[in-house]
């Protein structure tokens, strides 16, 4: 079975994320995209997903790296819902690596040069459910 094409995006979204390359990765967005930067906060447009992904960076000490496993994706009316499992490494402490694994959910639009552009980021997936507010 051949991958869906969303799966080379993803990966290559993946690609600018951890090599920092952010007008590459802008490139995935749609302009009125949705990013959930952590549970209860998330930024609109591609200009604060950009500032976003600066920030989240920076806060890794440019050490982020981003991976991708299974995918799922479910298409209907010009939309697909991609559900996948996201490896992220970052520094742990006392100079050691972390890894976490999440289970995240994206949408996508397919516009009508039939490319595909993300409209909602949700790395952290159903776990969202899981922060009482």
């Amino acid at each position: 079975m051949t991958p869906h094409p969303l799966r080379q995006i993803i990966e290559s979204c993946d690609r600018a994320i951890t090599t920092k390359n952010y007008d590459a990765l802008m490139e995935y967005y749609a302009e009125d995209a949705t990013l959930v930067v952590k549970p209860g906060m998330t930024v609109k447009g591609k200009e604060n997903i950009r500032s976003a992904f600066i920030a989240i960076a920076d806060y890794f000490q440019d050490q982020l790296v981003v991976e991708q496993g299974e995918m799922q994706v479910i298409e209907g009316g010009g939309n697909a819902l991609v559900i996948m499992e996201t490896i992220l490494r970052f520094p742990g402490g006392k100079g050691g690596r972390t890894e976490i694994s999440r289970r995240a959910t994206y949408v996508f639009r397919q516009e009508s040069d039939g490319r595909w552009l993300c409209t909602i980021d949700n790395s952290y997936g159903t776990s969202l459910l899981d922060t009482v507010n």
